[in-house]
């Protein structure tokens, strides 16, 4: 579905649907910013109260965790937001004609 990192194919190389009227637009950022700080929140208390650890320390791990896992999962976010658009019929998608249901 995805021509690279982040750009969606105009048209599927498999089944041939199109795709060049999706909008994930923010949503997938948004949705990995939230998922990924609910994951490393927690972790990141843990982490002090367990381990004490120095500030700059946790700051360079933390910091590098967040970045990795927001890297990892952006694109199968966005690929999620184009899939639940598909599956609801949202901005296009399964129409034959203009105006019909």
């Amino acid at each position: 579905m995805l021509d690279g990192y982040l750009k969606v194919r105009d048209v599927c190389a498999v089944c041939g649907e199109e795709l060049h009227h999706q909008r994930a637009d923010d949503g997938p950022a948004w949705a990995t910013i939230m998922i990924t700080g609910h994951l490393m929140a927690p972790m990141l208390l843990f982490v002090f109260e367990t381990f004490r650890p120095a500030a700059w320390v946790m700051a360079f791990g933390f910091s590098a965790a967040f970045v990795m896992l927001s890297l990892y999962l952006l694109p199968r976010i966005k690929g999620l937001f184009v899939a639940l658009q598909w599956a609801k019929r949202l901005h296009g998608f399964g129409t034959e004609a203009a105006g019909q249901r």
